[in-house]
C-alpha cells in the first residue's frame, strides 16, 4: 500500500481515517519482518528518495509502528469530550509518525519508539488546536484565572472575590478586567455530546435535556383561559376586546384604538374604568379565589 505515493499530504489528511483503518486491518506479511530493526533503518537511509523500494520500506515502517499512534491517541482521548473521534486523532498522529520516520537518525543511539512519541503527540495536539476556535492566548488566560481562583478557595474555604484573585495574580485595573473577561470565553457544545449515563445502555445526550421554550404546559393554558373568562365576564364587547388585546395580544393603546375605531385617549379612559370595576369585583369575590382546603 503505497501511502505516500498514492496520496499527497493534503489527500492523506482528507482520507486519514479510512487509511488508518486500512493500515490496521491490512497488515500483511512482508520480507522486512525477518530483518532486525537496525538493519531496516540502515537500508532506509541508503535508498534514494522517491524510489519504489524506499516507499515500500517506509510504508512497512508506518504499519509496524502504527500501534504507537493508537496508544498516544488513546491517552490524549481520555481527557477530551466524547464527541472527539479517536480516529481523527490517529489520522493526525500518522503525520507525526511520517515526520519521525523521515528524520530519525540511528546514530543517536535512541530507540525509535522513544523518539517518535513526542512527534506523534505534537501532531495530535496541533490538530486539536487548529480545531479550537478560541485563541491559545485566551485559553492560557482562562487557565491562569481559574488556577488562582481555585487556590484561594482551597485556602479560605469560601468563594474567591475579584480583589483576592487580582492580589494573587499581582494585577489590577484594566489588566485584571481584561483577564477576567477572557476567562469567561464562550464555548460551543455539541447537541449529541454525552451528558450522563442513562438507566439502560443508552446515554443521555445534551439534546435530550435542553429546555424547549416553545412547548406549553396544558395546566397553565387552562388556568390562563379560566382567568380570562373570569376577568372578561360582565364586560361589554369593546371592553372585553380592550382587555384581551392589551393583556393577551400585547397591543398598545394606539393600536387598540385603531382597531376599534376609537381615539387613544378614549381607550385609555375605558381601560382605567375597567381596572377599577375589576378591582371592586375581585374584592367581593375573594373567597371564590382562595384555594380549596384539603380535608
Amino acid at each position: 500500500m503505497a501511502v505516500a505515493k498514492a496520496f499527497g499530504r493534503v489527500g492523506f489528511r482528507n482520507n486519514g481515517r479510512a487509511l488508518v483503518r486500512h493500515m490496521e486491518a491490512a497488515r500483511a506479511k512482508s520480507p522486512y519482518d525477518a530483518m532486525p530493526v537496525a538493519d531496516l533503518w540502515k537500508e532506509y537511509r541508503t535508498l534514494d528518495e522517491g524510489t519504489p523500494a524506499r516507499e515500500r520500506l517506509r510504508n512497512f515502517l508506518m504499519e509496524k509502528f502504527l500501534p504507537l499512534v493508537r496508544y498516544n491517541a488513546e491517552r490524549i482521548h481520555t481527557r477530551l469530550p466524547d464527541e472527539v473521534d479517536i480516529e481523527d486523532l490517529m489520522s493526525a498522529g500518522v503525520f507525526g509518525l511520517m515526520d519521525a520516520i523521515d528524520a530519525f537518525d540511528l546514530e543517536r543511539k535512541v530507540k525509535f519508539e522513544t523518539y517518535c512519541a513526542p512527534r506523534i503527540r505534537g501532531a495530535i495536539l496541533d490538530e486539536l488546536r487548529s480545531m479550537d476556535w478560541v485563541p491559545r492566548l485566551v485559553r492560557h488566560r482562562t487557565a491562569k484565572f481559574d488556577q488562582a481562583r481555585q487556590l484561594i478557595e482551597m485556602e479560605t474555604g469560601e468563594l474567591a472575590t475579584d480583589d483576592q484573585i487580582a492580589s494573587r495574580l499581582g494585577i489590577s485595573g484594566e489588566e485584571f478586567d481584561k483577564l477576567k473577561r477572557d476567562s469567561f470565553a464562550v464555548n460551543t457544545r455539541s447537541l449529541t455530546q454525552r451528558c450522563f449515563g442513562g438507566d439502560g445502555s443508552k446515554d443521555v445526550r445534551e439534546i435530550d435535556i435542553i429546555k424547549d421554550d416553545s412547548s406549553r404546559n396544558p395546566a397553565v393554558d387552562v388556568q390562563r383561559r379560566d382567568l380570562k373568562e373570569l376577568i372578561t365576564k360582565g364586560l361589554s364587547r369593546s371592553e372585553r376586546l380592550i382587555v384581551i388585546l392589551y393583556y393577551y395580544e400585547g397591543m398598545t393603546m394606539k393600536e387598540i384604538g385603531a382597531t376599534l375605531d376609537l381615539s387613544e385617549s378614549r381607550v385609555s379612559q375605558m381601560h382605567s374604568s375597567i381596572l377599577l370595576r375589576l378591582k371592586a369585583q375581585m374584592q367581593h369575590r375573594t373567597k371564590e379565589l382562595e384555594p380549596v382546603a384539603e380535608e
